[in-house]
Formats: structure tokens, sequence, C-alpha cells
């Protein structure tokens, strides 16, 4: 296929951007696009093809038959033979072990801007892995393509080829290479990981599990720590690895005092997704008028105290984050190795009233090794790969609540960021490894009994609630939920 391709510049791709009407510069530099129709990833509608010999597990995933893909490649590169394609050529994974070269042709030149900001660069000449086609304008027909909707993400594992179209929220094309590296790290014996990390003065590495909206890039943008990644990496034989080479953070209610490393990352080469902004082009971090999922890409180095090689070694500490807004979950608890399995497995948070049509009251959800959209084999083969480094490096696992205690979302404000700051150091520093705890079996938890300047309420949530009633039936009611999560997973076999 000979397309007419553009290379350009960060610059250049701005210069393009806003020539084409796809984009505008704010204020404070950024380059804002709206996404349209789709403001989140479209996980119902990503397809893998079904070659002979395919490894992936059948009923883990969607389902094209070779003819519906190469018809499919077929009008996508007609597309960009028609429209004209930007073109990047990087690489994923810090490790030079692991290095993967990739290659993105993308419809518009901001898309092309957002991968160069999140990927590494490529080397001059290569020959890629893995090739995404990025065609938002291009829709599929469900009933010639065998598609679900107008929208699709495609991918072919043995040919290395990713389509997406239908959709113009850039998460689709970074999240693909993730989905990709699920595969290719797991082959390699490295666990890939949906998880930020940071490294302290002494080399000790922390990483923090978290679905959307947990706080996983807020806590590792820590002034004391330096960032090696807020989304995605590995652990390998020689500790861990940032898969990209920048952060795709949510901005929603923004400001400067309580996330300035982020809020300072927002200027000239940065791509904002779907963030209102006002007549003298401020943006307006707080309003949700096209959505809750605000974003904001660039690169590692924009935040001031990140690590540059990426890398670090075998972690010291692991957080998991659940946002729970049903006030059950301490601010704190220390996870055994059976705890922190059941607990990967679970990748439970609150789903709140207003980030997805038609839900009204929070609802438990859960996410399978906390990003099951992007697992392309069984959970359980994730866990147990997990769970093989926490026990060979005798890693501590805690599980941090940054939703709602004494109470929950309905007697109660959020979690107080400064405490969940402070117990994360703590739990980082060692300090938390001896406290007394009490049990809670049903939940999996040891729940420190008492630590200094924090109050009961967040280590005893009953305390919060109206009566111990109230407390009971909103325990039992997460505890069945887990129970029904969990049991899924007891006759899965390990891949």
């Amino acid at each position: 296929m000979t397309l007419h391709e553009q290379r350009l510049s960060p610059v250049e791709l701005v210069e393009a951007a806003l020539q084409r009407r796809e984009a505008v510069l704010l204020a404070n530099g950024a380059l804002c696009a709206r996404t349209g129709k789709y403001t989140g990833r479209s996980p119902q509608d990503k397809f893998f093809v079904a070659y002979e010999g395919c490894p992936l597990p059948r009923e883990q995933h969607r389902w094209l038959s070779e003819e519906q893909f190469e018809r499919l490649l077929a009008k996508v590169q007609a597309h960009l033979q028609e429209k004209g394609a930007f073109v990047f050529d990087g690489a994923v994974n810090h490790d030079p072990a692991y290095r993967v070269p990739v290659r993105f042709y993308t419809e518009f030149a901001w898309h092309n801007l957002f991968v160069q900001q999140l990927f590494l660069p490529g080397t001059p000449g290569q020959t890629p892995r893995y090739t995404v086609y990025g065609v938002p304008t291009l829709q599929a027909d469900p009933v010639t393509d065998g598609t679900r909707t107008e929208t699709f993400i495609v991918i072919h594992l043995e040919r290395g080829i990713v389509l997406i179209g239908g959709t113009e929220y850039a998460g689709e094309l970074k999240k693909s290479i993730f989905t990709l590296m699920h595969h290719e790290l797991a082959e390699r014996g490295v666990v890939p990981m949906h998880c930020s990390a940071t490294v302290g003065e002494q080399g000790d590495v922390a990483l923090f599990f978290g679905l959307s909206g947990t706080g996983k890039t807020t806590l590792s943008a820590d002034p004391q720590r330096r960032l090696i990644g807020d989304d995605e990496h590995g652990w390998g034989d020689h500790g861990v690895f940032n898969m990209e080479n920048g952060c795709y953070a949510k901005c929603i209610d923004l400001t400067e005092d309580r996330e300035p490393d982020i809020y300072h990352a927002i200027r000239f080469g940065t791509v904002l997704e779907n963030v209102v902004y006002d007549s003298q082009r401020q943006p307006l971090y707080s309003d949700r008028t096209l959505t809750e999922n605000t974003r904001a890409a660039y690169p590692l180095s924009f935040i001031r105290n990140f690590e540059p090689t990426g890398r670090g070694g075998h972690p010291q500490a692991i957080v998991f984050l659940s946002a729970d807004a049903s006030g059950v979950l301490p601010a704190i608890a220390r996870l055994s190795p059976e705890d922190a399995r059941k607990h990967f497995l679970l990748g439970y948070t609150s789903k709140l009233a207003g980030t997805e049509r038609g839900v009204v009251d929070p609802e438990p959800t859960f996410s399978a090794c906390f990003g099951s959209p992007f697992l392309t084999d069984r959970p359980v083969r994730y866990a147990e790969m997990l769970m093989e480094k926490i026990q060979r490096h005798q890693v501590p696992v805690y599980l941090v609540n940054t939703g709602w205690a004494g109470g929950g979302i309905a007697h109660a404000p959020r979690m107080p960021l400064a405490l969940t700051r402070q117990l994360v150091r703590q739990a980082i520093s060692g300090e938390l490894l001896n406290v007394p705890t009490t049990r809670d079996e049903g939940l999996f938890l040891n729940v420190p009994v008492s630590l200094p300047d924090v109050p009961a309420e967040y280590l005893q949530p009953r305390l919060g609630f109206p009566d111990a009633s109230a407390y009971e039936a909103a325990r039992r009611a997460l505890m069945q939920s887990f129970a029904a999560a969990l049991a899924k997973f007891q006759t899965q076999p390990v891949s």
C-alpha cells in the first residue's frame, strides 16, 4: 500500500491540527480537541481475528473471521489513501530487552500528536512489530463487516495489525498497544500491569493499581518521589519498566492546589480531550458538559519529578486502590498473599452516578486484574504471574480506599486526599508492616487497629453509619458481590 504519508514533528502536528480545524489552542498552550459521540473507550466493539492457531481463549473475546478482517483492512487502507495519513514510528517498553517497534497511521493530526507524546520514539527505518490504523471518520457496516456497531477496534495478533474506526476518542490508540502487550510480555515471562509506578531517593519502587477515578495518576504524582509512569508497566526479571513515555491523566476538577504537577504539565505540546473552555480560551476543568472523562496527554518529561530511564527495581510496596462508595472498606488494610490474589482478580471500585448513562446510584463494579478490557488471556494467568513475583520478592500489598468511609457516599464526604497521601507514604516506607491489625475474613483484609493522626471512623467504618444494622447490611451486600465476582474464577484454568 502506498499512502500519502506525512511524518511531522509535534510542532508541525499542532499547526496541521489547527489548519484542519481538528482542535483549538488554549490559553495555556495545550491543543484541545472534542471527540464527538464517544468520550470514552468502546470495549464492546473490540474484536480479535480468529486465524488458525490463534492462542487466545475463545470465550474471552469477540471474534471476526480472516475474510471479514481482510475486507475491513481494505476499506481502512482505501480511506487513508483518499484522506492521507499522518505517520509515527515509535516504540513501547522502556526496558531495551523488551523494546517493541510500533507504527501508527492516523487520519487526524491531533491523534498523531497524541501517540507521539505517549510513546517512545522509534528508530529510523525500523520494521514495526505492530501497526495501528486510526480512521475515526470511517464507519463499519455491521451487516457486511461483522461488527456490533459502526465503531470497531479489530486486532489481528499474528499479523500485528490493529484497525480502529468510527470513534474519535484517542484513548483507543493507546489501549490497543496495551492490549497487545498483555500477550507479548506475558509470553516472555513479564507481568503486564495496569498500574502507576514511582521510585524514591533510595531506589524504593511502589506500584499503584486501580480503575479509572480511584487516584492512580494523582497519587503517583508525588513531589517526594520520581514518576516512572502513570498507567502501564511490565515487571520482569530485572524490575519494573514503563511501557509508555507519557501520561494520560483525567483532569475533571483539576486545580493547581490539589494536583500541581498535572496542572503544570498541561502546556504547549499537551493534548486535551473534551475539556470545556471559556471565551478567553481558559480551560474550565470543573465543567462536565461534555463528559466526566476529560483527559490530558503529555510526555513524562512535562512532569517536574520524573524518572528519565522509565525503569526501577523490584517494588518494595504495592497498593490496590478502590473508590468504595458503600463506606464499608477502611482507609487502608494490609493484604496477605491470598488476599492480594483475590483483590487483584476482583479489581473492585464503585461506579458513580453521572459517569455512565443509566447509572443513578453507586454500583459495585469489577474489572479483573484492574484492567479486564485489556487482558488477552484468562485473568487467573495474570494473577498467578503477579503472585509469583510478589512472593518471590516478599512485597507487602495494601488496599487503600480512596472513596467514602463512615457511612458511604450518602453520609460522608470523600476520603481526604491529604489523609490518603499520608497513609500511602506510611505504607511505602514500611511503617505499617508491624502495626496491630484486626482480621475481616469476609472482605479479605487485615485492618490496623489504630494509627496516629487517623480518625477512628476511617479504620472502623461502622462508626460512621447511623446504626450497627445499617453497617452490617452494607457490609453483607459488599461481601455477596465479592463472592459472586470471585466465583467465576474458581474453575478457570491457567493458560
